[in-house]
């Protein structure tokens, strides 16, 4: 049976400043994610905690994420969105102060549990309000949420540098939740169209959005971004001590990486929505497979950061495209619960990825676990492809053959 894909919500423009308001949010909430790592080693110096219990602590806060952006962000089509975002803010809130203060494992996984609810509930919420406050801005206005994220992220180490030594390990948690509770007028006052289609079910989770072609498509090209961000993530650093390189070229590499995402972001996300997200997500994904495959026989770290710069530009100028894609071929309806299953499914990925891609490089080395991600990239890529159909020509605002058209009779066509 085809989901009720007919529903159009119309509302108001949001504006460039409103946009940077959720902007801001995002990088807000984003930085207690990047302080939560960089405080792990202060965890397990002061509290003895080993170091298999730190990795649990970064777990549950994942598995947490995952089980909000599933079943609780599809509240937000309900007309409930600033509500969710709002609520995720306090709990998150909440999350940063226990980890803040907290002292013993239990408390630190509470902390991170409620921390991944709070991040789960809002983004989903926030990308919502974004989509439909300003349609014709699609592309734009998710590149900037993936560069304010990721600055946040970024922003995260530097807080702490200058906090925890002077003020003490709860300082940046206090900053950040405090920063929070600011942001809170912002939402308030952003008038947000909460209206939903009339025989619409009081509650919706977002699965059977997968029996939609293109819908399936786009969170292909999600799997695909986050097993190359998992695979990155988990042999990094690793790979480049192993080739004896100094501690500061691996952090280089982390920096260079974000960089292009924070500044080309938003035009990524343009670009996305001019040439078509089901063209540009996947030509990027098929060259970010080339770059893993590449990590997997470059002779040394100085040769691992070459290609790096090179991969970063070109995930700066596409990875928007998965968002963008989400956001054309979904119901006006249903935009939280189509996010928040593609984050729930990008979190799960990007986690096993990571635990599978560490086994593979212990026991087979680092040709194998590179080559293993490539492979699974360019599978989804294919799949991704085939499922997307004439969709793939599409861009916002635009049918397959260049009509006009809205997002949700697109869909229809390829349920």
């Amino acid at each position: 049976m085809t989901p009720d894909v007919t529903t159009e919500v119309q509302l108001p423009a949001l504006g460039r400043r409103r946009v940077l308001a959720f902007g801001m949010l995002t990088a807000v909430m984003a930085s207690g994610y990047g302080v939560m790592f960089t405080v792990l080693d202060d965890f397990r110096e002061r509290y003895g905690i080993a170091e298999g219990a730190l990795g649990l602590i970064v777990g549950v806060g994942f598995g947490s994420s995952f089980l909000a952006q599933v079943f609780l962000a599809p509240v937000a089509d309900r007309g409930h969105a600033r509500r969710l975002v709002m609520l995720g803010i306090l709990t998150n809130l909440v999350g940063l102060l226990v980890l803040g203060f907290g002292t013993s494992l239990a408390v630190l996984l509470l902390g991170r549990v409620i921390s991944g609810l709070g991040l789960g509930m809002a983004f989903p919420a926030i990308r919502r309000i974004v989509i439909l406050g300003d349609p014709d801005r699609l592309g734009d206005n998710l590149g900037l949420l993936l560069a304010c994220d990721v600055a946040g992220f970024a922003a995260g180490p530097a807080l702490s540098a200058m906090l925890v030594g002077p003020l003490g390990l709860p300082a940046p948690f206090i900053v950040i939740a405090a920063t929070s509770v600011g942001c809170l007028p912002l939402v308030m006052r952003i008038r947000v169209d909460e209206a939903v289609c009339g025989d619409a079910p009081a509650t919706r989770f977002a699965f059977d959005l997968l029996r939609l072609r293109p819908y399936l498509a786009a969170v292909c090209m999600g799997a695909a971004l986050f097993i190359m961000i998992g695979t990155f993530d988990a042999l990094w650093a690793v790979v480049l001590d192993d080739l004896g390189s100094a501690e500061w070229l691996a952090n280089i590499g982390v920096t260079i990486f974000a960089l292009p995402l924070i500044f080309f972001g938003e035009f990524g996300g343009r670009l996305a929505q001019r040439v078509g997200p089901f063209r540009l997500g996947p030509l990027g994904l098929l060259l970010g497979a080339g770059y893993m495959a590449l990590y997997g026989v470059m002779p040394g770290a100085v040769a691992m950061l070459v290609v790096a710069t090179i991969h970063a530009v070109s995930d700066g100028l596409t990875v928007s495209s998965t968002a963008v894609a989400v956001g054309m071929v979904t119901p006006d309806d249903r935009h939280a619960g189509a996010q928040g299953l593609l984050g729930g499914v990008q979190t799960l990925t990007a986690g096993t990825v990571a635990v599978i891609a560490g086994l593979l490089y212990q026991y087979h080395g680092r040709v194998v676990a590179y080559a293993t991600c490539s492979i699974i990239m360019v599978v989804l890529v294919v799949a991704s492809w085939q499922l997307s159909g004439p969709q793939w020509r599409a861009r916002r605002g635009t049918s397959a053959d260049g009509a006009q058209s809205d997002p949700a009779t697109a869909v229809t066509g390829h349920a």
